[in-house]
């Protein structure tokens, strides 16, 4: 069963069913190594920068961000 389809199944399972189920997997998450975890996040961070990169609309200058939440405090 590849992960599209195990997400399906799980989705319809009862809602204290999935409930344990997301408890049960955020656990195994804390057992990682902490180089596991950074593996993890260097992965998930690459990915970003690259789906940033590929499409530039999607970005904002970093200037005219702070500009905006500048005026938007005022």
């Amino acid at each position: 069963m590849n992960l599209p389809e195990l997400e399906t199944e799980a989705l319809k399972l009862p809602v204290a069913e999935r409930a344990r189920l997301a408890e049960t997997l955020l656990k195994s998450l804390d057992e990682l190594s902490e180089e596991e975890h950074m593996r993890l996040w260097t992965e998930e961070a690459t990915r970003r920068d690259a789906k940033l990169n590929a499409d530039s609309s999607r970005g904002r200058p970093a200037e005219d961000v702070f500009r905006d939440a500048r005026a938007r405090l005022r």
